[in-house]
This record gives C-alpha cells, sequence and structure tokens, in this order.
C-alpha cells in the first residue's frame, strides 16, 4: 500500500455537515445509497486510429482510453517480456483546476494505480508480445485522457483502459532478412491476450461514514480515500489509501467488502459493453 498527497480545494464546514447529514439516514445528494455507483456507460471502437479505445462515463466524470501497439526493445531485467505503458493525462478543459503543461502528482498517480492494477495481476500476457526475445517485442501504450472531471477518475479510468484493452487488436508484421520489422497496421494477428480483467473501487471515508464511488464534492470532503483493485475472481491485486485519516481494521475489512461489491457491478458494465461491440 502506498500514499500519495492529495490536493483539494478549501470546503466550507457547513457543507460536510450537511453530507453527513445525509449519510445518517443512507442516502446521498444525488439520490445514491452509500454503497451504489453511479450510473456507468461505456463505448468502444471510439478511436479510429487506435488498435483499441474506449469512452467510459461515471456519473459526469467522463475518460478517454486509447491503446497504441508499436515494435521496440524490452527491458533487460525482461527480455522474454513485451512492455505496457500507462500515461494519463488531465485536458484542462475538463476541470478548472487542471493546468497546462506536463502531469501533476495527481495525473502521474493516477497513471501508476491503473499500470500497478493491470502489471500486479498480469492483465496483459507480456510474453506473447515478444518478437525477438531479448531484441525486439511490442510495446502496448495505454494513454488516459480525463475529459470531464466529477470525482472518482480511477474507476472511470480503469474501466476504460480495460475496455480499450479488451478490444484491442495486435498488428500483424513482416521480418525482412536484414532484420528489420516491418509492421503492417492494415492487418491484424488477432486480439490482444487477456490473461485476467481488473477493475478499481474507490470509497472515501468522511467521517465514520464510507462511501463508494465519491463525486467531486464528496472527494472534497473526504478525511481520506482508498483505492481497490479487484480481479474478475473478485481477488483484491492492488490497494492505494490517499488522505491522512486512518482506518481501524473493522473499516478496512469494510473497505474490502464494499469493494468486491462493487467491482460485481462495474464488471457486469464492462461485460455487457464488450458483448454489445462483440
Amino acid at each position: 500500500m502506498s500514499m500519495t498527497p492529495f490536493r483539494v480545494p478549501v470546503v466550507p464546514t457547513l457543507k460536510k455537515e450537511t453530507f453527513i447529514s445525509l449519510y445518517r439516514k443512507g442516502m446521498r445528494i444525488d439520490d445514491r445509497d452509500l454503497f451504489t455507483p453511479r450510473k456507468i456507460e461505456i463505448e468502444t471502437g471510439v478511436i479510429e486510429k487506435a488498435e483499441g479505445s474506449a469512452l467510459v462515463k461515471l456519473g459526469n466524470t467522463k475518460v478517454l482510453a486509447g491503446v497504441k501497439i508499436e515494435v521496440g526493445t524490452p527491458f533487460k531485467d525482461t527480455p522474454n517480456q513485451g512492455v505496457l505503458t500507462v500515461h494519463a493525462e488531465f485536458v484542462p478543459l475538463a476541470s478548472p483546476v487542471f493546468e497546462p503543461g506536463p502531469p501533476d502528482e495527481n495525473a502521474i498517480e493516477l497513471a501508476r494505480v491503473i499500470d500497478r492494477s493491470l502489471r500486479e495481476v498480469g492483465a496483459v500476457d507480456l510474453e506473447s508480445l515478444v518478437i525477438r526475445e531479448g531484441e525486439k517485442v511490442w510495446i502496448v501504450w495505454v494513454d488516459l485522457y480525463v475529459i470531464d472531471h466529477d470525482g472518482n477518475l480511477f474507476d472511470a479510468s480503469m474501466l476504460a483502459a480495460m475496455a480499450a484493452l479488451r478490444t484491442a487488436k495486435l498488428p500483424d508484421y513482416e521480418e525482412y532478412e536484414t532484420g528489420e520489422i516491418e509492421v503492417l497496421k492494415d492487418k491484424s494477428q488477432g486480439p490482444l491476450k487477456i490473461n485476467h480483467t481488473v477493475v478499481t473501487v474507490t470509497t472515501a471515508k468522511v467521517g465514520d461514514y464510507i462511501i463508494v464511488d465519491p463525486t467531486l464534492d464528496e472527494e472534497t470532503i473526504a478525511d481520506s480515500r482508498m483505492v481497490v483493485a479487484v480481479d474478475e475472481q473478485g481477488r483484491i491485486v492492488g490497494l492505494q489509501k490517499t488522505g491522512e485519516a486512518g482506518y481501524t481494521r473493522e473499516e478496512i475489512q469494510k473497505v474490502f467488502n464494499i469493494s468486491q461489491g462493487a467491482a460485481k457491478v462495474y464488471f457486469k458494465s464492462l461485460e455487457e459493453a464488450l458483448a454489445r461491440k462483440g
């Protein structure tokens, strides 16, 4: 588990008290209960030039994911594996607090959490990406673009990344006697090999309450945030904590139980979207 500082605007105490008064009744400002994610919409194949792509809407939060696959060199310590790289960009038009320029710590944290969630469970079969061991492999680039920010960028980004990867096609290639590799962009070897599907579930701790899929307003009043990665078997395969407030043992178990329940909702939406595409 790692911790990352998170910058949020100053929020009047009155707003926090108003939200907590609703939580006491098991309600939220948007008419959800404490443990139900917002409405999820997933559309795949939205970028024609990409090997795979997806647009995810989680409530009013929107994230676009694109997958590009190119030939490159493997890392020296993993000559028998391809490379997976995740990059996140906060488009300035998505929020007043997003600024042009290089990624800030929050964009870097988002990319790292998605990258680790994919890597730790072995979501992408990296060994299947080898062209010539130790020399040439496929590099899979996952680019995430936050285009509308209304809270919980992690879950929307993970769904977008996973939908894009699950629909990505591995380009075909031709190898010449010189050793040169020519990528045949108009031909495909077939789908990118995926070993596991993973989602993240974000919960926020506000006072004594745990809520799932926080909106931007709820994130600004949260004392802590927990991002739990869950695979298709219901296993917890990653964890990221942000914020200064601690958790009791009972609260951590509650977060796990809530996350595993919400993960089923995310998996259902993802599989339905992929079935429509198929």
